[in-house]
């Protein structure tokens, strides 16, 4: 069936059940993760390309790539930037547009009594091995005009992985029978030749590329035979390097059949007792509603928060509900809620950041600043 005729929409039955397997259910690095979506999902093989393909084209789904463990190949924080108004979209703009190294680009709201609520840009940011995130922050401080910034690293993570379909018609409390696993965020070191083979791995996928030997090519990229490429690949997945093979819908913006996959986008926070950070990160991990979930500290400029994570949804008052029944589990299991709130997103611009050494020297030389003035 030619792609243009193909179905592109979230709401088709057939794209739905291959989107509630291929958003975030392909764990580490396959082979053929087309044959693994098809075999989960119940859609033939050639349906499941077909399919993805034109939603792809379509503007459905806006990225399909091998996602990393970031965390643990580059140093990243989140980051709140404290930036006037009149400089505001211009600073979404440069973050969106001109720095690689800015993953996640989100303009949030709060009450203006919150603490913070000052701060109404949020950005993901990574910086290569070797390389100081905090001299690289500064730079985007004075690129963008920013008063303030407060860089947010993750200490452990509990949640990773936006499966927007598949959470829809979750019942506000559904968590997994056990806590959340906890995801470490030590750092990983690559040979040269591993980085070559990852950022072959790691580039989006055009919709021609996508075809049953999907990994051919990347590996004639990589300048390397493909069971080698095959093998490094497995390597790195075995130490923590992989994340998983995805298709990425659009957040917040309409798709094919004006369409949209969420509309609320909430970024939580709770403070819990120093010493209680796991135990809560667990906790609130195992919640099903939760894409991401991480121990990081807010600082006095959020009232010492510690615990973080985002939830997607259609309706924001069904997102309310999920929060109050985590907050109410938290009471339950023992672990005191000392401050929570919630930062609202709006404006937003996804992307991976950019962890490859060679990519940031190239920044920074063209510039003409000397990359090594960057270094940790």
């Amino acid at each position: 069936m030619p792609a243009l005729q193909t179905p592109a929409g979230v709401d088709d039955p057939v794209n739905a059940e291959i989107l509630k397997v291929s958003e975030d259910q392909i764990a580490g690095f396959l082979r053929d993760p087309l044959a693994e979506i098809s075999r989960r999902s119940g859609v033939e093989r050639e349906a499941v390309i077909a399919r993805i393909r034109a939603m792809l084209e379509a503007g459905t789904i806006r990225r399909v790539r091998q996602t990393l463990l970031a965390t643990n190949l580059a140093r990243g924080a989140l980051v709140a930037w404290q930036v006037s108004g009149d400089r505001l979209d211009a600073a979404f703009d440069f973050m969106s547009k001109e720095d690689p190294f800015s993953g996640h680009v989100v303009i949030r709201t709060a009450d203006a009594a919150t603490p913070g609520s000052n701060y109404r840009l949020w950005t993901t940011l990574k910086v290569p091995q070797g390389y100081a995130i905090e001299k690289h922050a500064e730079f985007l401080r004075v690129a963008v005009g920013a008063d303030a910034f407060r860089l947010m690293p993750a200490k452990r993570l509990f949640a990773l992985g936006v499966g927007h379909i598949r959470r829809r018609g979750l019942e506000p409390g559904s968590r997994a029978e056990v806590p959340a696993d906890v995801l470490d965020t030590s750092i990983i070191e690559l040979s040269a030749l591993e980085w070559q083979v990852l950022v072959a791995l790691k580039r989006e996928f055009a919709p021609a590329e996508l075809v049953p030997d999907l990994w051919a090519a990347r590996a004639a990229e990589a300048g390397v035979p493909l069971e080698t490429f095959y093998q490094i690949a497995e390597s790195l997945a075995a130490r923590g390097a992989i994340g998983r093979f995805s298709t990425f819908l659009e957040h917040v913006k309409p798709v094919a059949g004006n369409a949209r996959v969420t509309r609320y986008n909430a970024l939580f926070h709770w403070r819990v007792p120093v010493g209680r950070e796991i135990d809560a990160g667990r906790e609130v991990g195992r919640h099903h509603i939760m894409t991401h979930a991480y121990w990081r500290e807010g600082g006095p400029e959020f009232r010492d928060v510690n615990i973080m994570g985002v939830a997607h949804g259609l309706d924001k008052d069904v997102l309310l509900a999920h929060k109050a029944a985590i907050d109410e589990h938290l009471r339950e299991a023992g672990i005191d809620v000392a401050y929570t709130n919630v930062f609202w997103g709006g404006r937003s611009e996804i992307k991976p950041s950019e962890i490859a050494p060679s990519a940031f020297s190239e920044f920074y030389l063209a510039r003409g600043i000397d990359p090594d003035t960057l270094r940790a």
